[in-house]
């Protein structure tokens, strides 16, 4: 029996040991802007040998609401957004979350998401 499961370990422990990476790439604290928007950038990578890097989307979690990212032109594996912060708010937690497919031995792409530790920005 153990030598029907022999050829699937190798396979097995890719998909347990795949690992998400964050690189939060914007300040702890910004100047209050005029406009109330704020930038936030991260870099997101991966080792999961089955992710299917076309299929990536990035958002960023603030206030309740998840907002799209977009990928940054000509750098790799780069995400930015833009979080709205009301008025008077000067602390804002957030987070990065990206939805993604990954190739699944005998079916069809499934999809998954990881998301980031919790960020704080404070505006000055």
């Amino acid at each position: 029996m153990l030598k029907k499961f022999l050829p699937l370990l190798p396979v097995l422990w890719l998909a347990g040991c795949a690992t998400a990476t964050f690189t939060r790439l914007t300040p702890s604290q910004q100047p209050r802007n005029p406009d109330n928007q704020y930038a936030v950038e991260t870099s997101f990578d991966s080792d999961q040998q089955s992710l299917r890097w076309d299929s990536v989307q990035g958002y960023v979690l603030a206030n309740g609401r998840l907002l799209p990212m977009r990928r940054v032109p000509l750098v790799k594996d780069r995400w930015e957004g833009l979080i709205p912060v009301p008025p008077g708010t000067t602390t804002l937690n957030y987070c990065f979350k990206f939805d993604y497919q990954y190739n699944s031995l005998g079916s069809a792409p499934k999809t998954n998401s990881v998301t980031s530790p919790v960020y704080t920005l404070k505006i000055n």
